[in-house]
């Protein structure tokens, strides 16, 4: 995977350049549907030839299956380039009393082990060393403790001390947390010394949430922030809003799916596609360096570059703004990049 001809990028502190569009592998472990390595293997090869060089896992998606997916198919493409992150927080550990039956959190896979929480050293620790092993590599760029929503003391004093012992080590690159809120995230900036977060449907077309704390503290300490999961689940993903579309994994409130149709209906006025707005809203933002988005095939990352690469009009984020649909960055953050 060359470094040449790679979509735009924006660094970490580290130096670590992220490409503004990354491909998010949680399909890789059959995440709701059964996918193969073959689609595997042709969506990171799309990805190299579309420049985009930036690619997340964790070994909660599919237990383990999408970081093996993920690093054959860097190594069949040919990996040099590749800015890769996974998780930890979540140990894997043998379950043969539930092999015979399907995983029950979302990944159809044999239940062969179960998710054990642990953000202590030891656990951290182990559960990097056994996602180098299943992405067939000896060094991480980016590690994000997963979740730890419920886990906040080891996770900001053990959890991050681990990481950062093995970024002193240069085992790993970066350190940060990946969560679905903002507050937490920005409590870790606030607070440890994290070099990037990963936000999950918290800064998006209809959820700014991030913008409260988060981003602005971010902003202010120069820690990177991925925008992940910008479609809120699907509820943004089409040109027509679908009424029966999940929000946030769930059914999505009629207020909700109302605005989600103005905002579409302005998007459209334009000549610019709701899910094209949804995916470049993110990064006018100055602390946002990235924007993942699921991709599970080869169609998935050519309809999701074309979108990052649609021209939006100054004038339909500035319609969004001024009618109270959704607060535009740039016109409001003392850390605008304008």
């Amino acid at each position: 995977m060359s470094t040449e001809q790679t979509l735009p990028t924006r660094a970490l502190r580290t130096g670590h350049r992220l490409t503004e569009l990354g491909l998010g592998a949680a399909q890789f472990g059959n995440l709701f549907t059964e996918t193969t390595d073959d689609e595997s293997y042709r969506a990171v090869g799309a990805a190299a030839e579309e420049g985009i060089r930036y690619f997340d896992t964790a070994p909660h998606y599919g237990l383990g299956l999408s970081e093996r997916r993920l690093g054959n198919a860097l190594r069949a493409a040919g990996g040099r380039g590749a800015v890769v992150s996974s998780k930890a927080g979540r140990l894997l550990v043998d379950s043969p009393e539930t092999a015979h039956r399907l995983d029950d959190d979302g990944f159809v896979v044999p239940a062969t082990k179960r998710r054990v929480w642990d953000f202590g050293r030891d656990g951290i620790l182990r559960s990097v060393e056994e996602s180098l092993a299943r992405l067939g590599t000896d060094r991480l760029d980016i590690a994000y403790l997963h979740d730890p929503d419920d886990h906040w003391g080891p996770a900001s004093s053990s959890g991050i001390a681990a990481l950062t012992e093995l970024r002193e080590q240069g085992v790993v690159g970066a350190i940060g947390v990946g969560m679905n809120q903002a507050a937490m995230p920005a409590e870790f900036v606030r607070r440890t010394d994290v070099d990037v977060v990963m936000v999950a449907g918290r800064f998006t077309l209809l959820d700014q949430s991030a913008l409260d704390d988060l981003l602005p503290v971010a902003a202010a300490r120069g820690i990177g922030v991925v925008a992940a999961a910008v479609y809120n689940s699907g509820l943004l993903s089409g040109a027509v809003v679908d009424a029966s579309a999940p929000y946030d994994y769930g059914a999505a409130p009629r207020a909700v799916v109302e605005r989600a149709a103005r905002i579409a209906a302005v998007c459209e006025r334009h000549g610019v596609e709701l899910p094209a707005a949804a995916l470049q809203y993110p990064l006018r933002h100055p602390a946002v360096v990235s924007v993942v988005t699921g991709m599970r095939t080869e169609e998935h990352v050519r309809g999701n570059v074309a979108r990052y690469r649609v021209e939006i009009p100054e004038a339909l984020w500035e319609e969004l703004h001024v009618t109270g649909l959704v607060p535009d960055p740039v016109r409001t953050s003392p850390f605008s990049r304008a």
